[in-house]
């Protein structure tokens, strides 16, 4: 039986939506006829990365917390069939014998799991030690793969270890902020509110400029909005450092000093002259200069980007394209100035940390590296030799190998891929070939659950203790302050009982949340992620912190920026700038599909909308996905404002509503990406993105393909 909960009372905790980390309090209101207590939320003003501020998803978290709950786990053997209650009990003895069964027919490699930046990083931590530790397999991937994956490539490849080096004070600090790929405003908007508030006190003292196709929110506060062609980021950014060199604004002591090959650089961005720059990306040429211009003016540069430079073919070029300008003129390690990176899911960053994609290990480490196996399995209590020493399936890969009939289990946790994947209908074909599919969810009609055989109840936040990082590497503690509905039960503890049953007790004997932090922050010791300071105890006592926190170090003693010594995580202690060539577009449009669709978000909807669907409030606010499309564009294809159209690419076909707008540059059109099969109105975007990835960070371009319109 579970230990009941003490009666209610007031918690903080992080918001368990972007990965700006906000902090809330939840107070418990006043309501006899409730069955269970009901939640007020406000801002946390004591929580040091968001001050009380708050935005619409945040203020209405306590709605989701009970409605359309998975309570029980539910078996079918074969997808026609319905779904059938069943306990604990028999959900652990089917996991058990089919992981035995592959383990002895197939091997470790038949077994795959897919994770969230929903977890905790406890969740996280305890099923990547059971898939890499336990099983051998290291086909324990994430949506970071969808996310922040480029991020995490491209800082590894130029700074010699993923972490962003900047903290969100530099926002008040930086003479000059460049927003690429990324609409703030919506996506992180507690964040952009911070910038807003800086525009209205400093006027042009301080600058913003605004790189993307779409005129948006973020663009319309900006001094320089940049709407380039989809695909051309990366000539716009040596266009930027040519320009750079023309006018001698480069810090030649710190490029001789701090940084490894120059040479390659220069001699790309010679090439890459204004002219040529300002055509392909279909910008003029005075505001390519302009840009440069104030980037040498700046005593402090900051740049802040997201998914439109993640989600690319050649994401981690993007991203080390954009480090390449910080480095050369030194604007990194120093207040307002550096290359940031704003993650996706609440907990990205924790997943980052604690090994929670396919080529991870715990502590910044790599599965290919050996002496990083052997110090996770020493530390683990694993033979040597127990973690595989090629990285595991990336999650598209994970598909891939279903459709060869080569998994025998597909374990997904915390997320709804058969609306965030791209090319959904050859997953869903993928999936009916796997002999089980299981799914840990805290919601119940997802999407993916339609093509489950196993549903497992999650308790999720506010269910359940743990941590979480937001994008300025700050840890928040995150309690229980609810009880589970019904049956379900924290991720975490799911995964510590099977891998006991499986034979491991020792290494999964967890007596709490607290313990497998513990174990955790061990790992970390001495890593560029050290939070080997850190515990739950600690966490709630003082509050968040900011990593790296060594042990010793005093509460409120985290370090706010990396690199402040210039000395960067790479073998020689320089960075490397790195000369890659613009490629563009992985499917560039066509004579048969000649526009590009990119895809985003709205403000008050929550990526596949299992919760935020059920908010009276936020669906009112976005009751329906809208097409946007310009004029022309419209002209073309015979198409009006209001009426209904048929957006189709070389994968599929869906339909939306037709939003007129001269927002959007001609030749590319939007949808948002929120809505699956499973709503009313259902728009799923992703059905007509491609799967085709970055080289490097095997993160797929969810943001442009090609596609064509039809009037219906």
């Amino acid at each position: 039986m579970r230990p009941a909960l003490a009666p209610p009372e007031p918690a903080k905790a992080q918001c368990p939506y972007c990965g700006v980390g906000c902090g809330l309090e939840l107070r418990p209101a006043v309501d006899a006829a409730a069955a269970a207590p009901q939640w007020s939320v406000r801002g946390d003003r004591s929580h040091p990365s968001s001050l009380g501020q708050v935005c619409i998803k945040g203020a209405t978290v306590a709605e989701t917390l009970d409605r359309n709950r998975l309570t029980t786990p539910l078996w079918r053997e074969r997808l026609d069939h319905p779904f059938t209650p069943i306990g604990w009990e028999r959900a652990f003895a089917l996991l058990v014998e089919r992981i035995r069964a592959t383990l002895a027919g197939k091997g470790p490699q038949a077994l795959a799991m897919y994770g969230s930046g929903q977890f905790l990083s406890e969740d996280y931590y305890v099923a990547n030690k059971l898939f890499k530790g336990a099983l051998g397999s290291n086909n324990f991937d994430a949506n970071s793969r969808l996310c922040m994956s480029s991020a995490v490539a491209g800082y590894s490849r130029s700074l010699g270890s993923d972490g962003p080096p900047c903290c969100y004070d530099d926002l008040d600090l930086a003479d000059l902020v460049l927003l690429i790929g990324t609409n703030t405003a919506e996506c992180h908007p507690v964040l952009f509110q911070r910038l807003l508030k800086r525009k209205r006190r400093q006027g042009s003292a301080f600058r913003l400029v605004v790189v993307d196709p779409r005129a948006t929110a973020t663009s319309a506060a900006a001094d320089l909005h940049l709407p380039i062609r989809p695909g051309t980021d990366v000539a716009l950014l040596c266009g930027v450092g040519h320009l750079l060199v023309e006018q001698g604004g480069l810090d030649h002591p710190f490029i001789a000093e701090h940084t490894e090959g120059f040479g390659d650089l220069l001699e790309l961005w010679h090439r890459w002259t204004p002219a040529q720059v300002s055509q392909l990306c279909g910008i003029v040429e005075s505001d390519l200069r302009l840009l440069a211009d104030w980037w040498l003016d700046a005593a402090a540069a900051l740049s802040l980007w997201s998914m439109g430079v993640n989600q690319s073919s050649e994401g981690t070029a993007k991203v080390s394209a954009i480090i390449n300008l910080h480095l050369v003129t030194g604007q990194i390690g120093r207040p307002g100035s550096g290359p940031f990176s704003l993650t996706g899911q609440p907990n990205a960053m924790g997943g980052r940390e604690v090994g929670g994609l396919a080529q991870l290990l715990p502590g910044y480490r790599s599965v290919a590296d050996p002496l990083h196996r052997s110090q996770v399995e020493r530390h683990w209590g694993f033979a040597p030799g127990s973690i595989a020493a090629a990285p595991g399936l990336s999650v598209w890969e994970q598909i891939e190998a279903m459709e060869r009939g080569d998994l025998d289990l597909w374990w997904v946790a915390a997320t709804n891929p058969l609306v965030s994947m791209p090319s959904l209908d050859r997953v869903r074909v993928a999936m009916a070939r796997c002999p089980m599919v299981v799914l840990s969810e805290a919601y119940a009609g997802t999407e993916t659950a339609a093509m489950a055989h196993l549903l497992l109840p999650a308790a999720q936040w506010s269910e359940k203790a743990g941590v979480m990082t937001n994008s300025e590497r700050r840890v928040t503690l995150c309690p229980a302050f609810r009880q589970p509905p019904g049956d379900a039960r924290p991720d975490w503890a799911v995964f510590a009982e099977l891998g006991r049953r499986l034979g491991f007790v020792e290494q999964f004997s967890y007596a709490s949340a607290a313990a497998v932090y513990a174990e955790f922050a061990g790992l970390t010791t001495g890593r560029v992620c050290d939070v080997s300071g850190l515990s739950h105890g600690l966490l709630a006592q003082h509050g968040p912190q900011q990593w790296p926190f060594p042990a010793g170090t005093e509460p409120g003693g985290g370090q706010a920026r990396l690199y402040g010594n210039h000395r960067f995580a790479t073998a020689s202690g320089r960075a490397r700038l790195l000369a890659e060539a613009p490629l563009g577009l992985a499917e560039p449009p066509c004579e048969q599909y000649p526009l590009v669709l990119t895809v985003g978000r709205y403000l008050g909807h929550w990526h596949t909308m299992t919760r935020t669907a059920h908010v009276a409030r936020v669906v009112q606010q976005h009751p329906e996905p809208l097409l946007e499309v310009h004029p022309d564009d419209a002209g073309r294809h015979g198409l009006s404002d209001g009426a209904m159209a048929e957006v189709c690419s070389r994968r599929g076909s869906v339909r939306a509503r037709v939003q007129i707008t001269a927002a959007i540059r001609p030749g590319t059109v939007f949808l948002p990406m929120h809505w699956g099969a499973s709503q009313e109105l259902a728009c799923e975007a992703n059905r007509l993105m491609h799967e085709q990835a970055c080289d490097h960070s095997k993160q797929p371009e969810l943001k442009a393909a090609a596609v064509t319109l039809r009037s219906c």
